[in-house]
């Protein structure tokens, strides 16, 4: 793996989550997995007290993407939006497909994927900063398949991603502390899916928890979606504003947990 991006800038901020971090401009950085060339973009502080990967939807790294880590980042902490397609792939719905199938249905591919955007992140949070993978729709797929096979991670949490995985999780193998969030009319992800996670977890022995939203759909936070645009995707306002909430709370108890 390798990177490349800007110096340090301020100190850190002396809590997890404090309530007016100052303003960061998001920056380009280059790095890769293997022979695959990456950019992401990363926000918020360095150091910071605690890390977050943004992992995006199956569109790849978009604005989508970059407005969740500004989100995340408001709170204080460092947030690498990173890239699990490769430079180009964006925009390009042939090569989106081929490479999200691709992701999809190799569990070790996936996470060595997403490790190596955890590395970059490392690299800006500092070393004694914990991580978290946090994702939307694919990235959250790419979040618990990394929880799943014991990535470097404390927290993984998932928003309208899918649960099913190609590779369950073995009994012990989870460590990072998990949150789903679902909405309970996602087409998607269907209550099957739901029901055997919670099956796989609880045979996992995982620290887990699950948020229902009734009468939210796919891609619950994408709030410019265009109203049928696209089949079982909406806006949810109240689902996106609660799981937010709900996912920061989370997250500022599990870094608080290991710090």
């Amino acid at each position: 793996m390798s990177l490349s991006r800007p110096a340090p800038s301020s100190p850190a901020p002396s809590s997890p989550a404090p309530s007016s971090p100052a303003p960061s401009s998001p920056t380009p950085v280059s790095y890769s997995d293997g022979t695959t060339a990456l950019t992401g973009s990363l926000h918020g502080p360095s150091p910071a007290p605690a890390g977050i990967l943004l992992i995006h939807g199956g569109a790849g790294l978009d604005d989508h993407a970059r407005a969740q880590a500004a989100r995340w980042a408001a709170l204080g902490y460092a947030v690498l939006a990173c890239d699990m397609y490769g430079d180009g792939v964006a925009g390009d719905r042939q090569r989106v497909m081929t490479e999200l199938t691709a992701l999809r249905d190799d569990a070790e591919l996936l996470t060595r994927r997403a490790v190596a955007g955890l590395e970059v992140l490392r690299s800006h949070a500092g070393p004694a900063a914990p991580l978290a993978a946090v994702g939307y729709c694919f990235g959250g797929l790419a979040a618990l398949t990394v929880a799943r096979r014991a990535g470097p991670i404390a927290a993984a949490v998932s928003i309208h991603g899918s649960l099913g995985t190609v590779a369950p999780a073995r009994p012990g193998a989870v460590s990072a502390r998990l949150l789903v969030c679902h909405g309970a009319a996602d087409p998607h992800v269907p209550f099957s899916q739901v029901s055997a996670f919670a099956d796989e977890m609880e045979a996992a022995g995982a620290d887990w928890q699950l948020i229902m939203f009734g009468g939210a759909r796919h891609g619950f936070t994408h709030r410019l979606a265009a109203p049928g645009q696209t089949p079982g995707v909406a806006f949810h306002e109240a689902a996106d504003r609660r799981s937010f909430a709900a996912a920061a709370d989370f997250l500022a108890a599990a870094f608080a947990e290991v710090r």
